[in-house]
Protein backbone atom coordinates (compact mmCIF):
# COMPACT_ATOMS: atom_id res chain seq x y z
CA UNK A 1 0.00 0.00 0.00
CA UNK A 2 3.03 2.13 0.14
CA UNK A 3 5.47 2.35 -2.68
CA UNK A 4 9.13 3.85 -1.38
CA UNK A 5 11.33 6.01 -3.76
CA UNK A 6 14.97 6.42 -2.77
CA UNK A 7 16.15 9.89 -3.29
CA UNK A 8 19.14 9.98 -1.70
CA UNK A 9 19.03 11.69 1.86
CA UNK A 10 15.18 12.06 0.72
CA UNK A 11 12.98 9.18 0.79
CA UNK A 12 8.90 9.46 -0.84
CA UNK A 13 6.51 7.51 0.75
CA UNK A 14 3.31 7.31 -2.12
CA UNK A 15 0.29 6.01 -1.09
CA UNK A 16 -0.81 3.33 -3.28
CA UNK A 17 -4.37 1.85 -2.27
CA UNK A 18 -6.39 2.33 -5.82
CA UNK A 19 -8.44 3.75 -6.98
CA UNK A 20 -8.61 6.87 -4.41
CA UNK A 21 -6.16 6.42 -1.86
CA UNK A 22 -9.24 5.50 0.71
CA UNK A 23 -7.88 5.58 4.16
CA UNK A 24 -8.34 1.82 6.11
CA UNK A 25 -6.57 0.71 8.89
CA UNK A 26 -4.60 -1.30 7.07
CA UNK A 27 -3.19 1.55 4.83
CA UNK A 28 -2.85 3.78 8.25
CA UNK A 29 -0.73 1.00 9.65
CA UNK A 30 1.34 0.73 6.78
CA UNK A 31 2.25 4.53 6.11
CA UNK A 32 3.02 4.91 9.98
CA UNK A 33 5.43 1.86 9.84
CA UNK A 34 7.00 2.93 6.65
CA UNK A 35 7.22 6.82 8.54
CA UNK A 36 9.00 4.86 11.55
CA UNK A 37 11.87 2.96 9.48
CA UNK A 38 12.08 5.69 6.96
CA UNK A 39 13.48 7.88 9.91
CA UNK A 40 15.92 5.44 10.44
CA UNK A 41 17.03 5.97 7.27
CA UNK A 42 17.16 8.86 5.97
CA UNK A 43 17.10 12.91 6.79
CA UNK A 44 13.59 13.76 5.22
CA UNK A 45 10.31 12.41 3.98
CA UNK A 46 7.90 13.29 1.26
CA UNK A 47 4.58 11.63 1.29
CA UNK A 48 2.53 11.84 -2.45
CA UNK A 49 -0.42 10.46 -3.74
CA UNK A 50 -1.41 8.99 -7.20
CA UNK A 51 -2.14 12.23 -9.87
CA UNK A 52 -5.52 13.96 -9.44
CA UNK A 53 -5.79 12.09 -5.86
CA UNK A 54 -3.66 12.62 -2.89
CA UNK A 55 -6.34 10.32 -0.80
CA UNK A 56 -10.26 10.78 -0.46
CA UNK A 57 -10.13 10.44 2.85
CA UNK A 58 -11.50 7.48 5.20
CA UNK A 59 -12.99 4.46 3.47
CA UNK A 60 -16.54 5.69 4.45
CA UNK A 61 -18.47 1.82 2.88
CA UNK A 62 -15.67 -0.15 4.24
CA UNK A 63 -15.88 1.64 7.50
CA UNK A 64 -19.72 0.82 7.80
CA UNK A 65 -19.23 -2.64 7.56
CA UNK A 66 -16.85 -2.93 10.68
CA UNK A 67 -18.56 -3.87 14.64
CA UNK A 68 -17.47 -0.82 17.24
CA UNK A 69 -14.06 -2.54 17.97
CA UNK A 70 -12.95 -2.10 14.35
CA UNK A 71 -13.91 1.19 14.40
CA UNK A 72 -11.97 1.58 17.59
CA UNK A 73 -9.07 -0.18 15.73
CA UNK A 74 -9.05 2.30 12.88
CA UNK A 75 -9.26 5.12 15.07
CA UNK A 76 -6.47 4.45 17.01
CA UNK A 77 -4.02 4.28 13.81
CA UNK A 78 -4.98 7.46 12.77
CA UNK A 79 -3.99 8.74 16.21
CA UNK A 80 -1.15 6.77 15.89
CA UNK A 81 -0.52 8.11 12.46
CA UNK A 82 -1.03 11.62 13.31
CA UNK A 83 1.24 11.25 16.21
CA UNK A 84 3.91 9.75 14.41
CA UNK A 85 4.15 12.44 11.86
CA UNK A 86 3.77 14.83 14.59
CA UNK A 87 7.52 13.50 16.51
CA UNK A 88 8.85 12.95 13.35
CA UNK A 89 12.66 13.57 13.97
CA UNK A 90 12.89 14.64 10.67
CA UNK A 91 11.07 17.19 8.50
CA UNK A 92 8.17 15.45 6.53
CA UNK A 93 6.65 17.37 3.47
CA UNK A 94 2.90 16.46 1.91
CA UNK A 95 2.88 16.50 -1.60
CA UNK A 96 -0.85 16.70 -2.42
CA UNK A 97 -1.11 15.55 -5.97
CA UNK A 98 -4.69 16.23 -6.24
CA UNK A 99 -8.24 16.10 -4.20
CA UNK A 100 -7.38 15.65 0.20
CA UNK A 101 -10.65 15.98 1.70
CA UNK A 102 -11.32 15.19 5.36
CA UNK A 103 -8.36 12.16 6.36
CA UNK A 104 -6.07 13.67 3.35
CA UNK A 105 -5.95 16.89 4.96
CA UNK A 106 -5.25 15.40 7.99
CA UNK A 107 -2.40 13.46 7.28
CA UNK A 108 -1.13 17.02 5.51
CA UNK A 109 -1.81 19.08 8.35
CA UNK A 110 0.97 17.01 10.56
CA UNK A 111 3.75 17.08 8.22
CA UNK A 112 6.27 20.15 7.77
CA UNK A 113 4.95 21.59 5.15
CA UNK A 114 2.68 21.46 1.97
CA UNK A 115 2.53 21.50 -1.39
CA UNK A 116 -0.37 21.30 -3.14
CA UNK A 117 -1.58 20.69 -7.11
CA UNK A 118 -2.89 23.87 -8.64
CA UNK A 119 -5.80 22.89 -10.76
CA UNK A 120 -10.09 21.84 -9.94
CA UNK A 121 -9.22 19.70 -6.80
CA UNK A 122 -10.60 20.07 -3.04
CA UNK A 123 -8.90 19.49 -0.05
CA UNK A 124 -10.32 20.87 3.89
CA UNK A 125 -11.67 18.97 6.99
CA UNK A 126 -15.08 18.17 5.72
CA UNK A 127 -16.20 15.53 8.72
CA UNK A 128 -19.05 17.80 9.41
CA UNK A 129 -20.43 17.51 5.91
CA UNK A 130 -20.14 13.54 6.94
CA UNK A 131 -21.93 14.08 10.10
CA UNK A 132 -18.61 13.50 12.04
CA UNK A 133 -17.94 15.79 14.96
CA UNK A 134 -14.99 17.25 14.43
CA UNK A 135 -12.40 15.47 16.70
CA UNK A 136 -10.34 18.13 19.30
CA UNK A 137 -7.03 17.23 18.70
CA UNK A 138 -7.91 17.91 14.92
CA UNK A 139 -9.24 21.20 15.85
CA UNK A 140 -6.72 22.27 17.47
CA UNK A 141 -3.98 20.76 14.81
CA UNK A 142 -6.58 23.03 12.64
CA UNK A 143 -6.29 26.44 14.77
CA UNK A 144 -2.36 25.92 15.04
CA UNK A 145 -1.75 26.04 11.61
CA UNK A 146 -4.60 28.78 9.93
CA UNK A 147 -5.42 30.60 13.26
CA UNK A 148 -8.68 30.29 15.48
CA UNK A 149 -10.60 32.32 13.16
CA UNK A 150 -10.54 30.66 10.23
CA UNK A 151 -9.96 27.47 11.91
CA UNK A 152 -13.05 28.41 13.35
CA UNK A 153 -15.34 29.03 9.92
CA UNK A 154 -13.50 26.03 8.12
CA UNK A 155 -14.21 23.11 10.79
CA UNK A 156 -18.14 24.26 11.52
CA UNK A 157 -18.57 24.50 7.84
CA UNK A 158 -16.80 21.37 6.87
CA UNK A 159 -15.53 23.40 4.13
CA UNK A 160 -14.22 22.21 1.00
CA UNK A 161 -11.18 24.61 -0.29
CA UNK A 162 -9.90 25.26 -3.55
CA UNK A 163 -6.05 24.99 -3.66
CA UNK A 164 -5.80 28.37 -4.31
CA UNK A 165 -8.34 28.85 -1.15
CA UNK A 166 -6.19 26.83 1.05
CA UNK A 167 -3.16 28.42 0.55
CA UNK A 168 -4.58 32.28 1.11
CA UNK A 169 -5.95 30.89 4.39
CA UNK A 170 -2.45 29.47 5.57
CA UNK A 171 -3.83 25.63 5.35
CA UNK A 172 -0.59 24.79 2.31
CA UNK A 173 2.09 26.48 2.12
CA UNK A 174 2.96 26.21 -1.92
CA UNK A 175 1.47 25.55 -4.77
CA UNK A 176 2.83 24.00 -7.76
CA UNK A 177 1.29 22.42 -11.42
CA UNK A 178 0.59 18.53 -10.77
CA UNK A 179 3.24 17.24 -12.47
CA UNK A 180 5.99 19.19 -10.56
CA UNK A 181 4.10 18.78 -6.82
CA UNK A 182 6.45 15.94 -6.47
CA UNK A 183 9.56 17.89 -7.32
CA UNK A 184 8.79 20.60 -5.66
CA UNK A 185 7.90 18.80 -2.14
CA UNK A 186 11.70 17.30 -2.77
CA UNK A 187 13.04 21.16 -3.04
CA UNK A 188 12.15 22.10 0.19
CA UNK A 189 13.48 19.05 1.71
CA UNK A 190 16.85 19.71 0.04
CA UNK A 191 16.74 23.08 0.98
CA UNK A 192 16.01 22.48 4.64
CA UNK A 193 18.89 19.63 4.48
CA UNK A 194 21.22 22.42 2.67
CA UNK A 195 20.83 24.53 6.49
CA UNK A 196 23.57 23.62 9.48
CA UNK A 197 21.82 20.22 10.22
CA UNK A 198 21.85 21.13 14.23
CA UNK A 199 20.72 24.31 14.48
CA UNK A 200 17.78 23.32 12.01
CA UNK A 201 17.03 20.49 13.97
CA UNK A 202 16.78 21.79 17.43
CA UNK A 203 14.91 24.71 16.31
CA UNK A 204 12.43 22.91 14.56
CA UNK A 205 11.91 20.75 17.93
CA UNK A 206 11.58 23.65 19.65
CA UNK A 207 8.43 25.24 17.15
CA UNK A 208 7.02 21.70 16.88
CA UNK A 209 6.75 21.03 20.44
CA UNK A 210 3.12 22.57 20.90
CA UNK A 211 1.94 20.47 18.16
CA UNK A 212 3.85 17.42 20.01
CA UNK A 213 1.73 19.20 23.39
CA UNK A 214 -1.61 18.46 21.64
CA UNK A 215 -1.44 14.51 21.87
CA UNK A 216 -0.74 14.99 26.05
CA UNK A 217 -4.57 16.19 26.36
CA UNK A 218 -5.44 13.49 23.67
CA UNK A 219 -6.84 10.97 25.75
CA UNK A 220 -8.74 7.52 25.33
CA UNK A 221 -11.86 9.51 26.40
CA UNK A 222 -11.74 11.18 23.47
CA UNK A 223 -11.50 8.81 21.47
CA UNK A 224 -14.65 6.82 23.21
CA UNK A 225 -16.35 10.43 22.32
CA UNK A 226 -15.17 9.97 18.81
CA UNK A 227 -16.61 6.12 18.79
CA UNK A 228 -19.88 6.98 20.04
CA UNK A 229 -20.41 9.93 17.72
CA UNK A 230 -19.71 7.54 14.86
CA UNK A 231 -22.18 4.96 15.94
CA UNK A 232 -24.79 7.93 16.76
CA UNK A 233 -28.21 7.68 14.41
CA UNK A 234 -27.60 11.24 12.54
CA UNK A 235 -23.58 10.21 11.32
CA UNK A 236 -25.14 6.90 10.43
CA UNK A 237 -27.77 8.19 8.57
CA UNK A 238 -25.57 10.42 6.67
CA UNK A 239 -22.48 8.42 6.26
CA UNK A 240 -25.07 5.26 5.07
CA UNK A 241 -26.55 7.90 2.13
CA UNK A 242 -23.34 9.22 0.86
CA UNK A 243 -22.30 4.89 0.41
CA UNK A 244 -25.08 4.66 -0.99
CA UNK A 245 -24.57 8.24 -3.77
CA UNK A 246 -20.91 5.95 -4.52
CA UNK A 247 -22.73 3.28 -5.43
CA UNK A 248 -21.34 1.13 -2.31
Amino acid sequence: MITLIDHNAVQELRLNRPPVNALSAELLSALREALESAAHKCRAIVISGAPGMFSAGLDIPLLLKLNRNGMGSLWRELYALIKTLANSPVPTCAAITGHAPAGGTVIALFCDWRVAARGDFKLGLTEVQAGIPLPPLLLRALQRQVGARHAERLAVAGLMLSPEQAERVGLVDELASPEEVPERALAWCRNLLALPPRAMSATRRLARADLIALFETASEEELHTVLDNWWSEETQSVLRAMAARLGK
